[in-house]
């Protein structure tokens, strides 16, 4: 696998002023265009059939991604939760379907002006290495509850917190974005297709789903990652973040 770290970096970005995202996450970072190897290794001992078989991609659309995943808060500034969430508005949103996800990022795309939407599967992984070839979104291929939000080691052992984090309790991978791994699973654009090969038939209905979240084992926080839920199953697990389409940009 090729490692990127040495001739791309990622850029903070501002929309023209911030007072432009009137919307929160209000904090998005610039991904660079460039080329990685999508899918796991055979050599990791954790890889299943539907992470192969790996391949060579190009990412040539220019992206923001938000640097943390959609926040209570920002869903409320969106819709209403109906429950109490005064002190929850720095955990990721969970409960939501994959198409109210897309209601929200057309929403904000009203508010900003850019077109916002979920990521692709392919978007989604390049963004969580961060120009690393790790098996983990923090550069490193092993992992530890400092490094992200899990609740059981691979013995099945309850290691971590057991709940939700706020966004950024964790620092972040090489292209400036927190939570990549663990705390909570997140929606993608992409429909589920039962491995990597390009004869592999996509899903209707079932939405690809990434990261590895909070009450969950290591081994689902690699980068490589992928399962599947149904476009209208709201877990309280699997939140989602947003990105921006940086088209005509400059």
């Amino acid at each position: 696998m090729r490692d990127l770290a040495s001739n791309v970096s990622a850029t903070p970005l501002r929309l023209n002023g911030e007072s432009n995202l009137r919307a929160k996450p209000s904090s998005f970072v610039e991904i660079p265009p460039g080329t990685f190897t999508f899918g796991g290794s055979e050599l990791d001992r954790f890889v299943t059939g539907t992470e192969l078989p790996a391949k060579e991609v190009e990412v040539t659309q220019r992206i923001a991604m938000g640097q943390t995943p959609v926040t209570v808060g920002d869903w409320l500034e969106f819709r209403s939760l109906g429950q109490s969430d005064a002190t929850q508005r720095r955990r990721p949103v969970v409960g939501v379907s994959w198409h109210e996800a897309n209601d929200y990022a057309a929403w904000l795309s009203e508010k900003t002006g850019y077109r916002c939407r979920l990521p692709t599967e392919v978007e989604w992984e390049y963004a969580a290495r961060g120009g690393e070839s790790s098996l983990f979104s923090h550069g490193l291929n092993t992992v530890s509850v400092e490094d992200a939000n899990y609740l059981y080691d691979e013995r099945g052992v309850e290691v971590g917190k057991g709940r939700i984090m706020e966004v950024a309790s964790y620092s972040p991978n090489g292209f400036g974005l927190f939570d990549m791994s663990g705390n909570v699973c997140e929606w993608t654009a992409s429909l589920w297709s039962k491995d990597l090969s390009d004869a592999s038939v996509p899903r209707t209905g079932k939405r690809v789903i990434r990261g590895g979240a909070w009450d969950q084992l290591p081994r689902t926080l690699r980068c490589s990652w992928r399962d599947w839920a149904m476009e209208g199953s709201r877990w309280d697990n699997l939140g989602f973040r947003v990105v921006i389409e940086l088209v005509g940009e400059g």
